[in-house]
């Protein structure tokens, strides 16, 4: 009875996370409200795609409502189109021509669905946020999902404490088999919806939607001695540690003792110059210390502190130093990347993080 007078507004996107969410909640007492937000979609996308934004297709929206209404809770769509094509997509391609490999659900969580949203929340006298990612919040502090496989804390490091303290993550404590077995519980026509986990507004291959907004730019590609050994289209089409659709001239490809040719991947880029630079050397994507810039932390860290750090969304965090804008690694880092973020963990609290440079 504690939460009957409490209102919280529901992210419904169609999926079976946050349909369970709203119905978790519905079950313990709280007058929830869903709400399906519309974002921006390619307008230029090729015929045989759709050009839908996979976050919020005319399929997810009419998922949401069906679920919103075997709940039992009011059902709004808030068109945030321009908001999401000015915040997520124009950074999406400003740091790809600035040669970095951004991460837009990052932006995305911290400007559109808990900084448009909660705006939203608050206007309709909502005491709480909820969505369905796999998050937990104790005390105030944020803390990784009990589902190893899907946790989603890395996405949020951009998010502020006075944010934290109305945000609720009623699947954070579960699983996913558990999370679609409740959806079958409560018939819910999203128990069977697919993953999603490729960015949301590009239909097909991300080269392919950067090439319809980025200008191309030849330069040469060189190896680590200068010598060059092929030709790119533009700095911005390459991530580092990328392997494939690099023009190179085999014949130039270093052979092992074994007489087989070593891959060449994209060890940096010269942008003064306009050259690509790769290496078929391991040792030459390994690095030990890494700048940031745009740090957040969500706790009362003072610096330097040691925490574990996590340079990729999929990879196991590693020990570190975090000093003001830099982390040292106790162990050399493979493919650190411009644009993406590095996320800190202390006992499985996500704390902060920030964007490498």
């Amino acid at each position: 009875m504690k939460n009957v007078n409490k209102k919280v507004i529901v992210a419904m996107s169609g999926g079976v996370d946050s349909s369970v969410a709203a119905a978790l909640l519905k079950k313990q007492g709280y007058f929830v409200i869903g709400i399906f937000m519309k974002f921006w979609k390619d307008p230029s996308a090729d015929s045989g795609q759709s050009g839908e934004n996979r976050c919020c297709s005319v399929e997810s929206e009419k998922i949401a409502r069906l679920s919103a209404k075997k709940i039992d809770i009011p059902f709004y769509v808030v068109n945030a189109e321009k908001e999401f094509k000015k915040a997520v997509v124009n950074y999406f391609l400003d740091e790809y021509k600035k040669g970095n490999t951004p991460n837009p659900c990052v932006l995305c969580n911290r400007e559109i669905k808990f900084g448009l949203l909660m705006q939203t929340a608050l206007k309709l006298g909502a005491d709480f946020l909820a969505t369905g990612h796999y998050v937990q919040i104790k005390d105030g502090k944020m803390f990784a999902g009990s589902d190893k496989e899907k946790d989603q804390s890395y996405f949020l490091w951009m998010l502020k404490p006075p944010h934290v303290l109305r945000l609720k993550f009623p699947v954070g404590a579960l699983n996913k088999t558990k999370v679609r077995a409740l959806a079958r519980e409560f018939g819910l026509p999203a128990a069977e919806s697919p993953e999603s986990q490729e960015v949301c507004f590009i239909s097909g291959k991300t080269n392919d939607f950067l090439k319809k907004y980025l200008k191309k730019l030849p330069g040469r590609i060189v190896d680590m001695r200068g010598r060059t050994i092929g030709e790119h289209e533009g700095l911005w089409f390459y991530t580092i540690g990328q392997r494939r659709g690099l023009s190179l001239d085999q014949k130039s490809a270093f052979k092992n003792s074994h007489g087989s040719t070593k891959p060449y991947f994209v060890a940096g880029k010269d942008f003064k110059k306009n050259l690509l630079v790769v290496s078929n050397d391991q040792s030459d994507l390994l690095k030990k210390e890494v700048a940031l810039k745009n740090v957040n932390l969500l706790s009362g860290q003072k610096y330097p502190f040691r925490a574990k750090v996590k340079i990729r969304y999929r990879q196991k965090p590693a020990d570190a130093v975090i000093s003001r804008n830099k982390i040292v690694f106790s162990k050399p880092q493979k493919g650190v990347t411009p644009g993406q973020s590095a996320v800190f963990y202390i006992n499985k609290e996500m704390i902060g993080g920030g964007i490498i440079r």
